[in-house]
């Protein structure tokens, strides 16, 4: 028996699943939905979820689409990239930092409209539903959540179709049937999981990549470009102002051009099994190599050592849902402190799949020419000093030497 819903949420795309969802909401718990679409620069039309909405009965003022690019990117992605968070060594966290803003908006949206919960199609194998619901829960502790497929019968993508046929709801030719693949996308990524992709011994096949060429078919002429930061984060692209999402927005389409940005990894979910993606982070990928190269001239090395301790910490609790926790917000308390002097530009040359840093300067520059030259320093470094310095280091060595001698 359904607990007693008047109005609920929904994370809707326009897609089959969620689709399927908004249907089986009102059904099996007789209430009301409202729809909450995001844009979060998927590059996909989303009137058509207007629609799709009104069609299956919701009410105008009840059809939520709203652009949160310039939020996802400046309160989300940018300070996660100050920290140079990398799950796993090599996952730039495309899919996971957009979860806690979706469901932040699906909480205040819940509070507008007074809802009684709210809902999402997360799968119950993956690492989404934790990431919604963690959120959800940290921003309203006393929320209900609906997660139907851990409820429902529809087990299987031929139930969902034959349930979306029985209640008019379209379905659209390509989900007839096996998908090939599925696919998540955003402002900074796109990731592929599932079908052809689920034996980690077989290649990638290249239809499946949508946000980058191939880079054996890029231009056979590298691009010089220039990304100038500002207290850790990208302000300028060639000498040109922009916006956070903007920014993003002109290296995606950069990183496109160059192939950059490709990611095959076999990643270890929350929930405990491994899975094989494919991600694709262009503008990210190339944004983060920029990032480090401005922090190498800026940052002290015990303050850039210590944050590399940190950095695979802060990476885990962004990949587990926990962007609300106090130990994520303490970790960036302190980040954001080690960024007050990250300023200045960093060249980069883009060829065929690869941005490499090829210049770096700031007003703010720890890097001396003069006392690290090969040449005479002219007293700036007087080198005698390295014999006492070794000595020091090496007196528990040379003891431990002579015990075991």
């Amino acid at each position: 028996m359904a607990d007693q819903i008047n109005r609920v949420v929904l994370a809707y795309s326009g897609g089959l699943d969620t689709s399927v969802i908004l249907k089986w909401l009102q059904q099996e718990y007789n209430c009301e939905v409202v729809t909450f679409t995001a844009d979060l620069g998927q590059g996909e039309e989303l009137e058509p979820a207007r629609q799709k909405a009104l069609n299956a009965g919701v009410k105008p003022e009840h059809i939520f689409i709203d652009d949160l690019r310039e939020e996802f990117v400046r309160d989300f992605v940018f300070p996660m990239m100050r920290a140079n968070a990398l799950y796993e060594g090599t996952y730039l966290l495309g899919t996971s930092i957009a979860r806690p803003l979706i469901s932040k908006r699906l909480i205040e949206i819940a509070k507008e409209v007074n809802a009684d919960a709210v809902s999402h199609g997360a799968t119950g194998k993956g690492n989404d539903q934790v990431r919604f619901e963690l959120s959800a829960y940290a921003l309203n502790p006393d929320i209900k959540v609906i997660a139907p497929w851990r409820e429902w019968d529809l087990t299987s993508r031929t139930k969902l179709i034959e349930f979306a046929e029985a209640h008019q709801i379209m379905v659209t030719k390509d989900k007839r049937g096996e998908s090939p693949f599925s696919t998540d996308a955003n402002l900074l990524h796109t990731s592929s999981e599932g079908k052809v992709l689920e034996d980690p011994w077989q290649e990638v096949p290249d239809y499946v990549y949508s946000r980058t060429v191939n880079p054996e078919d890029a231009p056979d002429t590298p691009e010089y470009i220039t990304i100038d930061f500002e207290k850790g984060d990208g302000v300028a692209l060639n000498g040109e102002a922009m916006s956070p999402a903007t920014l993003l927005t002109a290296l995606n389409e950069l990183g496109r051009k160059h192939g950059i940005g490709r990611l095959d990894l076999v990643e270890n979910r929350f929930v405990g099994m491994k899975s094989r993606g494919m991600y694709e982070t262009p503008g990210g990928t190339i944004y983060s190599i920029a990032h480090r190269g401005v922090e190498s001239i800026t940052l002290d090395r015990g303050a850039a050592h210590l944050k590399d301790e940190l950095a695979p910490r802060y990476a885990e609790l962004i990949y587990n849902g926990f962007w609300f926790a106090p130990e994520r917000e303490m970790l960036q308390a302190a980040i954001d402190h080690s960024q007050e002097k990250v300023a200045g530009t960093v060249r980069l040359k883009l060829y065929k799949g690869s941005a490499s840093v090829v210049g770096r300067k700031s007003p703010n520059s720890l890097y001396s020419e003069k006392v690290v030259t090969f040449e005479d320093d002219q007293g700036a470094y007087d080198q005698r000093d390295a014999a006492g310095f070794i000595k020091l280091n090496a007196l528990r060595l040379r003891l431990l030497g002579r015990r075991e001698g």
